[in-house]
């Protein structure tokens, strides 16, 4: 993606929950609008507790956050065919997603997260992501709440 230097970039959180969906949508017709590209980031970390039941492993956990990407990407497509005007790249990084996100924003010209995912909160306003985002990002950051968020 680093080759098209003219045109701008929309990096967007992926974790596979409807509210990330839901964000990826309003990015692809945003991006539409700018004349931009996609980056979907997911990021996954491993957690500490591998340690101590060590029955999955860490390339277990990379392997199910790529399909969960892969599943969530393949059906937006399937729902969405009019987004084929709009490049769509993805990334897949082993990293806490808030860090992930707000790196692969470092030259974006926008970074789209949901209001809340698969966090340990349920029912926050808004995510754990989504804050850090908003206070860590180098770049604008659009938090694309739902009508159920």
């Amino acid at each position: 993606m680093a080759d098209q230097p003219d045109k701008g970039l929309i990096v967007v959180g992926v974790d596979g929950s409807d509210a990330s969906v839901a964000a990826l949508e309003w990015a692809v017709q945003d991006a539409r609008r700018r004349e931009a590209r996609i980056l979907v980031v997911t990021g996954f970390d491993i957690p500490w507790t591998i340690t101590v039941v060590p029955t999955y492993t860490e390339s277990d956990y990379g392997r199910d956050a790529q399909e969960m990407l892969d599943r969530t990407l393949k059906q937006f497509r399937a729902d969405h065919v009019e987004h084929d005007d709009v490049e769509i790249e993805t990334r897949l990084v082993q990293r806490k997603p808030a860090l992930a996100l707000t790196e692969a924003a470092r030259d974006a010209d926008l970074l789209v997260v949901g209001s809340h995912g698969y966090g340990a909160l349920p029912g926050m306003h808004l995510g754990s992501v989504a804050t850090y985002c908003v206070h860590h990002a180098p770049c604008p950051v659009l938090v694309h709440r739902t009508r159920e968020s």
